[in-house]
């Protein structure tokens, strides 16, 4: 089986238009299934990619091989793009994919806990293991308010405080160590009529982003790869779910947006310049074909803009 199946593939390479002797940053490289296929549009561009994921970066270094000289790989958050591109001696970038999704890989490794209906997998979660915070740390240490608080935050769970109060109360009698015991505790917070086979999947969403810190910073790294772009240079953005994509929406808009003076003022004084066209007014989704060979691109959403 493959690593990780690359999501709305020919939509990307589509969406980055590469161009010969460009260098492109692919900053969620995971089993390089993206990256594979942009190297291969032309014989002469450069890739940099990062992960925090060891694993990863393993099957990324072996899928790469062939375009050695070519490609770089770092393992380290996409977040940390300027001093990785300063260290590759790159000043500017001619385009960069973002994929926020969470790849097979690590929903199917038990050992790792993302997927709830692994009933035995250990609560870790992280995507960075050498990183502190796991979800079992989360599930048993956080305050019952903190816990509503992500869950109705990170996982627009609406049954958020009963799934909260009754962790804390079920953990004061044993500790909550799998993900299978979680799932049963969140599937308790939830009315019978309200539940289904997923109902699960929000408040692990919710803990795996608190685990990772998948927002934090969020739009700033956007706007910041953006102003790395080259003109006419292009950045490409998958979403997974309605907080990523809010984020990345509204800090692309902003880009695109010139002057934002009151229309009753007769000339600018608030000198902001538009940054981007966007090629996407709305973002771009899987076909009914993709979506039946890997069902877990029903959710992408890719957003392109280039650079003025």
């Amino acid at each position: 089986m493959a690593y990780h199946l690359p999501v709305l593939l020919r939509e990307v390479l589509e969406g980055l238009a590469v161009k010969p002797n460009g260098v492109y940053f692919d900053g969620t490289v995971g089993g390089a299934g993206h990256s594979e296929a942009i190297l291969k549009q032309d014989p002469t561009i450069r890739l940099i990619g990062t992960d925090k994921d060891g694993d990863a970066i393993a099957e990324a270094t072996g899928r790469l091989a062939p375009f050695a000289g070519r490609v770089s790989l770092h393992r380290t958050d996409y977040r940390n793009f300027a001093a990785v591109l300063d260290e590759e001696g790159v000043e500017a970038l001619d385009g960069f994919l973002l994929d926020f999704g969470v790849s097979s890989h690590q929903i199917d490794d038990e050992e790792r806990g993302f997927a709830y209906r692994k009933k035995d997998a250990p609560l870790d979660m992280r995507m960075d293991r050498r990183s502190g915070l796991t979800a079992e740390e989360v599930v048993n240490t956080y305050s019952e308010e903190r816990l509503r608080r992500i869950f109705r935050e990170y996982g627009e769970e609406a049954f958020s405080s009963p799934i909260a109060r009754g962790i804390v109360r079920a953990r004061e009698r044993e500790r909550i160590v799998t993900a299978g015991r979680l799932e049963a505790l969140v599937e308790e917070g939830i009315p019978p009529k309200f539940r289904s086979a997923a109902c699960a999947r929000k408040v692990f969403q919710a803990i795996r982003i608190e685990v990772n810190g998948e927002l934090d910073g969020l739009r700033e790294c956007v706007i910041g790869l953006i102003r790395r772009l080259k003109t006419g240079g292009r950045a490409c953005i998958l979403t997974f779910h309605s907080l990523e994509d809010r984020i990345v929406k509204q800090a692309m808009r902003d880009l695109s947006t010139a002057c934002t003076c009151p229309k009753s003022f007769p000339v600018c004084v608030c000198g902001k310049k538009q940054e981007i066209k966007l090629l996407t007014k709305k973002p771009l989704t899987a076909t009914e074909e993709e979506i039946a060979i890997n069902p877990r691109s029903k959710s992408a959403k890719l957003r392109v803009a280039e650079k003025l």
